[in-house]
């Protein structure tokens, strides 16, 4: 067999090598800029009121009303599986005199069994860690692979967000509660994105 002949088929198998990486690569969406939104549910917000645990922000986090917003700053997303993270900046606070707790820098996280939102932790100042807090319950109508709306914009609503039993169990210590249960309706959430083209 000639140096040539040998090497065809080999330089064929490496196009369609390429190719199909070139193909999966696509699949894949980097979050460029956007919001999710949280839509806070009255049972919660009377909740941390009998507690005397006030909810606060962390910057650029706003909270109008009843509503929270968390600006997306990065991440990346499989259009096809759904795994993936979304970054954001801001947080929330709660207080309940000397006591601080800080969560921030949530990240949506779809890359586990079910998807839940993690958050650095601080009490008081000091930082505690990453910790899971609140699980995700997509909307019924939900379907992959992932529709994108002009070709790039990721619009999902109606996403449940549940608090996170291990978070329950954290809470209820740092506040001196057996009140938290994990399971509790945080509230209603939309996350709308603008991610890479193709």
């Amino acid at each position: 067999m000639s140096r040539k002949t040998f090497l065809a088929p080999l330089m064929i198998l490496l196009v369609l090598a390429l190719a199909s990486g070139s193909a999966m690569a696509q699949k894949t969406r980097i979050f460029q800029f956007g919001t999710t939104n949280v839509n806070l549910s009255s049972g919660f917000l009377d909740a941390l009121q009998t507690l005397n645990v006030t909810p606060g922000v962390i910057g650029p986090t706003e909270l109008l009303g009843t509503q929270v917003n968390f600006p997306i700053i990065g991440g990346a997303i499989d259009i096809d599986t759904a795994l993936g993270n979304i970054e954001h900046s801001g947080g929330l606070t709660l207080s309940a005199g000397h006591t601080v707790l800080g969560i921030q820098n949530f990240t949506i996280d779809t890359t586990g069994k079910t998807p839940v939102i993690t958050g650095l932790a601080v009490l008081n100042g000091a930082v505690v860690g990453r910790i899971a807090l609140f699980d995700l319950v997509l909307p019924s109508n939900f379907k992959l692979p992932i529709h994108l709306y002009y070709g790039s914009v990721l619009y999902l609503p109606w996403v449940t967000v549940n608090l996170n039993a291990g978070a329950a169990t954290t809470l209820n210590q740092i506040f001196g509660t057996s009140a938290f249960k994990g399971g509790i309706g945080i509230g209603t959430a939309t996350v709308e994105a603008l991610t890479s083209k193709e």
